[in-house]
């Protein structure tokens, strides 16, 4: 059996429960898939590849070079999907100058205040998408306040519009926003596909066990080149697509 990036951090009794359990269970691809991309901006990946803890001196949640990486790979996907013309939505946070509406968050970060903000160096705003894979003209943005894409947006009522039934996740963190968008599409009943290489965390350790989790209960986690060979197979012009422009942070 192929070693799964999760593997080294289980027991092996740990192992034995999923074998014996059965969970883990292929749930399947869909075949009128949207792809989500959770929060790919500049507060999360820095302004450029670099070691992560040099970019959280800039930027409080970036996840560093490792970000750089799903970048690359979550072009390589978005790519293969509009040739098919399959929805891209996109999610970002957006919150009110002095953070009130942060909420809860504020008791839970120190350097609460220095999100969305950017730097002066780089002049860029921190929830802008990273310039790499920016939405395009058919594509979709969704703005958020909460881990899940779901929560308080208007994305649920999109996929329904679009006849959806399944989704395609990308994005970051793994352990945050990108998990907690799992299981809320989940439990409305979407198929929910990972893309492994396309999704990152500011810890090795919680990328990795979360995949695990997410492959166990709530989606298949799978790498990315298998991925983009079942959008391949996709007939183009499923959907009917914006036609102008998404909106603009």
């Amino acid at each position: 059996m192929t070693e799964r990036i999760w593997d080294k951090f289980l027991t092996e009794e740990d192992k034995a429960v999923f074998a014996a359990s059965g969970y883990g269970a292929p749930g399947g691809f869909g075949k009128r898939p949207a792809i989500l991309v959770i929060d790919v901006s500049y507060n999360f990946c820095g302004d450029r590849p670099e070691p992560i803890l040099e970019s959280i001196k800039r930027w409080p949640n970036s996840c560093g070079d490792r970000a750089w990486l799903g970048v690359a790979a979550i072009r390589r996907l978005i790519e293969a999907a509009r040739i098919k013309g399959l929805p891209i939505i996109y999610t970002t946070n957006a919150y009110r100058p002095d953070r009130w509406d942060l909420g809860i968050f504020r008791s839970k970060n120190a350097r609460v205040q220095e999100w969305s903000s950017g730097t002066a160096a780089t002049n860029l705003d921190g929830d802008a998408i990273v310039a790499e894979i920016a939405p395009g003209p058919s594509d979709i943005l969704v703005l958020k306040q909460m881990p899940s894409a779901f929560h308080g947006t208007r994305l649920q009522s999109y996929l329904t519009f679009l006849n959806c039934d399944s989704v395609i996740v990308t994005g970051t963190t793994t352990s945050g926003c990108v998990r907690a968008s799992v299981i809320d599409a989940f439990s409305q009943n979407f198929r929910v596909i990972v893309a492994e290489e396309c999704c990152f965390d500011r810890s090795h350790a919680s990328h990795a066990i979360n995949l695990c989790d997410m492959n166990a209960k709530y989606a298949d986690v799978i790498g990315t080149a298998e991925v983009i060979s079942y959008i391949e197979t996709l007939p183009a012009g499923l959907f009917e697509l914006p036609a102008g422009a998404p909106a603009q942070r």
